[in-house]
């Protein structure tokens, strides 16, 4: 089948598929405090309609998934879809992003089940601080979490991915540091985007991935840079002058990788966004739920990959706010 190619022939290999929009944190950057009602049920794509939207775009290309939310975890059964989605022939990666307040629990059958990479998001090894921005005081549970993990090889590497945010960030770069030479995790910050439900972000409030790291070198020397070799690597990765440790920066804002992306997304409602700042949105929902052949669900994803932006205009005036937040659309 021929593969998927935007109209910019960027080739198009991984998507993003998020499972709910409900989430147990309630995080400043991503959601209120209170309100934001949950989608109903039935508005939700049920196991059996991922399996298939996923199978298809396999077929054409797509050789990552990532599965978000929300939280993915509150939903029920997510070890099930993990074991049938990684049955689909020609499937490279499988992966999960969650707040890790679930992991105690849910590890050894997320492992069991094939998962093979997860990203954590953790913002604060303070426990206030971690209470504060995510209104929730579970800083404990989320390490016991990532303490679980560690005892199922099969999935890594475990990425700790840290939204870097000017006066809040600062204070605990070289923490996270540490964290990242003593443990076998990879510590990766991204920086503040404008994806907050309250609407309030604002460009001098993001701490750029090059001051991070000069952070860091001022305490352990200069970093050395590690390349896989694939342009489409969305973070700069380094390595200390000892070899022991792995820390990244995405920088979206500062440094913008538009050229060379090949991701699309699905939100738990089943619509299509081929960019994260995207105001336009393709239902694939009501094509799955029309009893049709899959030729029109492949002939539907591929118009939209080919209608892909350049690029998401963040500091520039035709940048205009997504219709959906973080949390809406899947992280």
């Amino acid at each position: 089948m021929e593969l998927l190619v935007d109209s910019y022939g960027r080739r198009i290999k991984s998507m993003r598929i998020s499972i709910t929009d409900k989430c147990n944190f309630r995080c400043t950057y991503c959601m209120p405090a209170e309100g934001l009602p949950w989608l109903k049920k039935d508005e939700i794509l049920s196991y059996e309609e991922i399996v298939r939207i996923a199978r298809v775009s396999v077929a054409m290309g797509i050789e990552q998934i990532r599965l978000t939310g929300g939280e993915p975890l509150v939903r029920r059964d997510v070890p099930d879809l993990v074991h049938q989605l990684g049955q689909i022939e020609g499937l490279r990666s499988l992966s999960l992003t969650t707040n890790g307040i679930l992991l105690k629990h849910q590890a050894k059958a997320l492992a069991e089940a094939g998962l093979t990479r997860i990203n954590v998001s953790l913002d604060s090894l303070l426990r206030e601080k971690f209470a504060r921005l995510t209104r929730r005081d579970q800083l404990e549970h989320v390490l016991e979490g990532l303490a679980e993990l560690e005892k199922y090889p099969s999935i890594r590497p475990i990425k700790i991915n840290a939204v870097a945010m000017r006066g809040y960030t600062e204070e605990e770069v070289l923490s996270f540091a540490r964290f990242a030479r003593d443990k076998a995790y990879v510590v990766r910050w991204i920086e503040f985007m404008p994806l907050d439900a309250d609407q309030i972000w604002r460009k001098e409030d993001i701490l750029s991935g090059a001051e991070i790291k000069q952070i860091i070198e001022s305490e352990y020397g200069p970093l050395q840079q590690i390349t896989s070799g694939d342009p489409s690597e969305t973070a700069r990765r380094y390595t200390f002058s000892d070899g022991i440790g792995e820390v990244g920066f995405i920088n979206p804002v500062s440094e913008p990788f538009c050229s060379t992306c090949d991701r699309i997304r699905i939100t738990a409602d089943g619509q299509l966004r081929t960019c994260l700042f995207g105001t336009e949105e393709t239902d694939l929902r009501a094509i799955v739920r029309a009893h049709t052949d899959d030729e029109l669900l492949i002939q539907t994803i591929r118009q939209a990959v080919l209608n892909k932006e350049l690029k998401h205009y963040i500091g520039d005036k035709r940048f205009r706010r997504t219709n959906r937040t973080m949390s809406r659309i899947g992280g």
